[in-house]
């Protein structure tokens, strides 16, 4: 092919740089639209709000967990034994407690049971708040495990204890306030449906069965305990069983079998709250 004369190749250059042409060979025009592209760095996107922390079950509720007697009880039996006034009768402040035919304390079963409780509430959202610091310390009286409950307006407080029969016997049971004319008495239908749904929970949770030797389906109502009568929130006792009894009392050795009674525990209190 014929060479063309140089003003021919210089009017063809002036015709291609008008079409928008780059001496490169890259248009600057978008090919389907003409619209011309970005070439300078997008500003970065600010990085989207943190979600909101995630909902709990028990987010706003509070509960008090009274872990039954203390350690430290048996070294002053006059302390302990000092009579409190229950409204339907007086009573002594407080007690040792049973323990296995080992000596395992039901004073340290209830304080074990109780924390491994308390860290599952607090998982799920609750605040809660224990009737004692240790397991070597004297009391509190049964009056003022009542008053510590009322005092932080607990929308459910639990009494976690374990009895002392004859061998024999087994078996759980829930215990629960009756009307006495006192301060109970508003809340004495709200703490049989808080007892209902431990008791649901704690026999499907444990496997353990009914109480064999106490109350009607493991459910007994009592007014000669101080910690319900002076109660003005909805509060029970579990008797998780029999330490008298061997097989029981294996059970409650041995630490998992604890965690089962607390994660029991806690799933029926959920269930009462959250109806």
């Amino acid at each position: 092919m014929r060479a063309l004369p140089a003003t021919v190749l210089a009017l063809l250059g002036l015709a291609t740089a008008a079409c928008g042409g780059v001496a490169n060979g890259v248009s600057n025009s978008d090919a389907a639209g003409g619209q011309s592209l970005d070439v300078q760095a997008q500003p970065q996107q600010p990085a989207p709000a943190a979600t909101a922390k995630a909902a709990k079950p028990l987010d706003g509720k509070v509960v008090v967990i009274d872990p039954g007697h203390n350690g430290g009880n048996f070294r002053d039996p006059k302390a302990v034994n000092r009579k409190v006034n229950v409204l339907t009768k007086w009573k002594a402040c407080d007690t040792t407690g049973t323990e296995t035919a080992d000596r395992y304390t039901e004073a340290a079963f209830t304080w074990d049971v109780s924390n491994r409780l308390v860290k599952i509430l607090k998982q799920r959202g609750a605040s809660v708040k224990l009737t004692r610091a240790d397991n070597t310390s004297v009391g509190p009286c049964i009056t003022e495990r009542a008053a510590i409950g009322n005092k932080a307006k607990a929308d459910a407080a639990l009494s976690v204890h374990a009895d002392g029969s004859a061998p024999g016997n087994h078996g759980f049971h829930v215990i629960m306030p009756e009307k006495i004319g006192g301060p109970v008495d508003p809340v004495v239908g709200d703490s049989k449906k808080l007892g209902l749904a431990v008791r649901q929970a704690f026999k499907k949770g444990t496997g353990l069965r009914y109480s064999t030797y106490i109350g009607k389906d493991a459910l007994d109502f009592r007014n000669d305990l101080g910690g319900l009568n002076l109660s003005t929130v909805p509060k029970i006792f579990v008797e998780c069983g029999n330490m008298k009894n061997a097989g029981e009392a294996a059970k409650f050795r041995d630490p998992e079998f604890r965690q089962r009674i607390a994660l029991a525990l806690a799933n029926g209190l959920q269930q009462y709250l959250k109806a």
